[in-house]
């Protein structure tokens, strides 16, 4: 089998669980040597399981994601791909509702914990000078609004922008940046009884599988998608086309 990624190094951040989890499988699979970086202690023992290397830390800290970056670079020598997958849903709250510590928790983490990790990715790349890929974990609903949760709906929406703005900025420098943007995922933390109303709301009658979406990624982070960036890809069965 061809291992699309083979010798490269790869950052994960939220790679301890769900999509960045599944991504660092892939990685691993397709040849890359992998840092999960997360702020769960546990995420050791999950790299260790999966023959990743670990580095903790809470991506919107500004100090922590530079930690990242020179850790990644100490232990493999450099840094040729970022997956910003560290990301928070907050609470349900419509405009109205919403308080000021919800919008700042959702948007330090989902918006910029990603400016942050593209921005010092981009930093260790340049320095480099041998281009790079960088993909980050929008939504859906970064794509179309979501009334019921204005903090997540707002966050991923400027992920979507944000990756279009970095991903023009250094593409002369053979450095891309491009977004997946998931529907709902079959993941442990989707409730039993929440499954059903999710599956109607895609087009393809069922829930997104991980595995599904870190397919996507790794082809983003690969040669085959060299001619890509600045593209937020929607994976969501159909959701964001009616």
């Amino acid at each position: 089998m061809e291992k699309k990624l083979e010798g490269r190094v790869a950052l994960i951040t939220g790679g301890a669980s769900g999509l960045g989890l599944a991504s660092a499988k892939e990685f691993i699979a397709n040849g890359a040597k992998v840092m999960i970086a997360d702020y769960n202690e546990k995420g050791a023992e999950i790299a260790k399981e999966i023959g990743a290397s670990f580095i903790q830390g809470d991506v919107s800290l500004e100090d922590d994601v530079a930690s990242m970056i020179d850790k990644t670079v100490d232990e493999f020598g450099r840094l040729d791909i970022t997956v910003a997958s560290a990301g928070i849903g907050g609470s349900q709250n419509m405009i109205a509702d919403e308080t000021r510590d919800n919008w700042r928790k959702v948007n330090s983490v989902d918006y910029t914990g990603v400016m942050l990790t593209n921005k010092y990715s981009i930093m260790k790349m340049r320095e480099q000078g041998e281009g790079g890929s960088i993909i980050n974990l929008a939504s859906m609903f970064g794509l179309v609004a979501v009334p019921t949760n204005v903090a997540y709906s707002a966050a991923k929406g400027g992920v979507v922008n944000l990756t279009r703005a970095a991903g023009t900025a250094y593409a002369h420098e053979g450095i891309r940046v491009n977004a997946v943007c998931p529907g709902v995922i079959d993941t442990p933390l989707i409730p039993e009884d929440a499954k059903v109303q999710y599956r109607q709301l895609h087009p393809m009658a069922r829930l997104g599988e991980a595995w599904e979406v870190a397919k996507l990624i790794t082809f983003l982070a690969s040669d085959d998608a060299k001619f890509i960036s600045g593209a937020s890809i929607p994976i969501d069965g159909g959701y964001t086309a009616v």
